[in-house]
């Protein structure tokens, strides 16, 4: 309902206006009713309402004299309408100065109240459907700047404009918000998962209230990580009276209530303020990579979770010096024989899980540093990652030693197509398999069996040629052939889709209006007309 307020000296006149229409039918409500002007600001400053009708006459403040405040101290911004027993050009000429929407002349009559009304209710429809989109697009750049910090891709103009905006950026730690999920997915747990994402990111709006803007949907942009970013300060919690703790704790726990779903918080380590907040991601994408390694939590700081020197704790160097030779020589059976030598060197030190993870860490960090010295173009900590959730997939305990035999002969290979530089001839054959069968289900696991490659690294291969995901490079190719069909045949949309390889219609045709901008119907039906 949109809210009205009548302004007029005559008792009357009021009651009048009001019993004329029924305001209800019409989409509106009467919110108040005042003698005059000064009355009417008093409302308006307690109220809000979307249409004002007051009488250019009165005592204590003319209504032009009330239109005239309202502009100038931006009291409210309802359309105002002047109602007058005089044709006054004068009268008329200074309301429209002021941005009145009508002039109406006494008696009022039925009919011009109603088409007044429809008039209103069209341009405030506008109004809020304008609104949302500045909002949207104010929200969308506002995101464009925090993750150009997050990533640590950022000038001077990024910073400033997210510290006009954002009230706590001092003491902040970067949480990537999660649900787990396997690593390879259909179209429709894709889309699930994408669902899951917002619905998620809508949940976390609902308790930041007002440090709102601190959360921020699919930072990584990565097509195997649906995440919410959270740039998480001090002073948010110190509202709540929480220590940080508490208060991640109490944010997990209220999520988690309501997304009736099991949740993963990665905290990266705290930094001064926002300037620095790409060094809490970079905590965070560490965490991801080490998951594999660790005991399953709901939340995981860094603090905890990575510990790079502790008194009294030993590190198994020569061991895991001779386990990293043998990965670097790509040997399985000496790799197994390292990683037998290590736990047994563990074993006898009667080693507790503090003293494992650091061992373990300096490993990971180790591996890490030999993958980037081949090529630093690549994400290594998600080549980890991945490598180490595809090591326990087929019941091999998380953490245990043979998820870590099978991570580190996998690792191996890895390293060892790496220094080939094997991007020269699969990424070919990639290519014409997806022109040849892009209907069939084709996966980056499938072809990196297939062609022998490391699914990992051809993941990422194919991001540093293409700029873009396997995934989305097959979708886009997906709906080119799409695209040609609908132009040069009159088969039904749902046959289409079937034949490039999409057996779900709505998945289909969202994929179609991400890259083409428009519903396939709509892109044929534009196609024929020019």
């Amino acid at each position: 309902m949109l809210r009205v307020l009548l302004v007029d000296d005559e008792p009357f006149i009021l009651q009048g206006i009001k019993m004329l229409i029924d305001w209800e039918q019409e989409g509106f409500e009467i919110a108040g009713m005042a003698a005059n002007g000064k009355e009417a600001i008093a409302f308006l400053e307690q109220e809000e309402v979307d249409l004002i009708i007051a009488d250019i006459r009165m005592p204590e403040m003319t209504g032009l004299e009330l239109l005239e405040t309202i502009k100038r101290e931006k009291l409210s911004n309802a359309y105002f309408v002047i109602l007058s027993g005089y044709a006054d050009f004068e009268y008329a000429r200074r309301a429209m100065q002021n941005e009145c929407t009508e002039y109406l002349l006494k008696p009022i009559d039925r009919e011009m109240l109603l088409k007044l009304l429809e008039k209103v209710y069209t341009m405030r429809s506008q109004d809020r459907e304008l609104d949302k989109k500045r909002k949207e697009q104010e929200k969308a750049y506002f995101s464009r700047n925090v993750i150009a910090l997050i990533h640590g891709k950022y000038d001077d103009f990024n910073l400033e404009y997210v510290k006009q905006h954002m009230k706590n950026i001092e003491g902040v730690r970067y949480v990537e918000i999660q649900k787990a999920q396997s690593e390879e997915m259909d179209e429709s747990i894709e889309k699930d998962m994408r669902n899951f994402q917002r619905e998620l990111y809508q949940c976390c709006i609902e308790f930041l209230k007002e440090d709102a803007n601190h959360c921020v949907f699919d930072v990584s942009a990565n097509e195997k990580i649906y995440d919410i970013g959270l740039i998480f300060a001090d002073g948010m919690a110190q509202k709540l009276g929480l220590d940080e703790r508490a208060y991640l704790e109490k944010f997990y726990q209220y999520l988690v209530n309501n997304m009736k779903q099991p949740l993963i918080m990665l905290v990266g380590k705290k930094v001064s303020d926002i300037n620095s907040i790409s060094k809490s991601y970079g905590n965070t994408c560490m965490l991801r990579s080490f998951q594999g390694f660790r005991a399953q939590k709901s939340i995981y700081f860094y603090e905890d979770e990575v510990q790079v020197s502790c008194n009294k704790i030993v590190l198994c160097k020569e061991s895991l010096d001779r386990l990293i030779g043998t990965i670097e020589q790509n040997n399985y059976i000496e790799i197994k024989k390292a990683i037998e030598l290590f736990y047994q060197e563990m074993g006898n030190m009667e080693m507790n899980s503090e003293t494992m993870t650091l061992n373990i860490n300096y490993l990971l960090f180790r591996l890490i540093h030999l993958a980037s010295e081949q090529d630093d173009d690549v994400n290594q900590q998600e080549i980890l990652r991945l490598i180490s959730e595809s090591s326990f997939e087929s019941g091999i305990m998380r953490g245990s030693k043979a998820h870590l035999a099978s991570f580190a002969c996998e690792y191996a290979e890895y390293l060892f197509q790496l220094r080939k530089n094997v991007s020269r001839g699969v990424l070919g054959m990639v290519e014409k398999e997806i022109r040849e069968s892009f209907a069939s289900n084709l996966t980056l696991k499938g072809l990196s069996e297939k062609y022998y490659v490391n699914s990992a690294y051809l993941g990422q291969l194919f991001r540093k040629k293409y700029g873009q995901s396997f995934k989305d490079y097959l979708n886009n190719y997906r709906i080119e052939q799409a695209s040609n069909q609908l132009i040069h045949t009159d088969k039904k949309i749902i046959q289409i889709a079937e034949e490039v390889g999409y057996h779900d219609l709505d998945y289909f045709v969202n994929r179609f209006i991400q890259v083409k901008g428009c519903t396939p119907a709509r892109f044929r039906k534009q196609m024929f007309e020019e």
